[in-house]
């Protein structure tokens, strides 16, 4: 597995992977996310352009999985993150939210998510993420929840959530003395 940034011509892949990897919601009756279009090539150049947009590819150098992101309020907002199901259940989407972690300066990561689907919120959970309640949502993330209630995605709950990261201070003294 390898993680890198999503080249421009492989934007177009990350569509397909993400009607892919929507099917899914079909299984437990959300078939109108299972058809949602997803977000047109311009759309996910601007997150090649002025936010994050990162890939796993497989040994043949294609992407597999993607995450995009971009900063909101202080903090980096994971728009999306989706395997395509063939490569599902094998740690790539964690292993793009650490990976997201590990290169931010943020103080933490952000994201909004089904409520009550197994593979979004209780996965989040375990990826170090915590329901916010509506006193902590910031105006970014207010604006955020109104486009997707005015998207229809309030049909279904959903729910704001935050990962607080880890920042080491300034390096002091080595212990040792060396």
């Amino acid at each position: 597995m390898r993680i890198r940034s999503v080249t421009r011509d492989e934007l177009p892949l990350l569509r397909q992977i993400e009607w892919a990897a929507c099917e899914c919601f079909r299984a437990i009756g959300m078939p109108e996310i299972a058809e949602d279009e997803p977000l047109p090539v311009a759309a996910l150049a601007r997150y090649l352009d002025e936010g994050t947009a990162l890939v796993v590819v497989d040994a043949a150098d294609r992407p597999v999985a993607y995450l995009l992101a971009e900063p909101v309020d202080g903090a980096v907002h994971i728009e999306q993150v989706s395997v395509h199901p063939e490569h599902a259940r094998r740690g790539l989407g964690r292993a793009l939210i650490d990976h997201l972690a590990a290169h931010t300066d943020a103080p933490a990561l952000t994201l909004t998510t089904f409520a009550e689907v197994a593979w979004n919120a209780p996965y989040y959970e375990r990826c170090g993420f915590r329901p916010l309640t509506g006193a902590e949502l910031t105006p970014g993330l207010r604006e955020i929840r109104r486009q997707e209630a005015a998207h229809g995605l309030d049909r279904w709950p959903r729910l704001c959530m935050r990962r607080e990261l880890r920042r080491s201070g300034p390096a002091g003294p080595d212990p040792a003395g060396a």
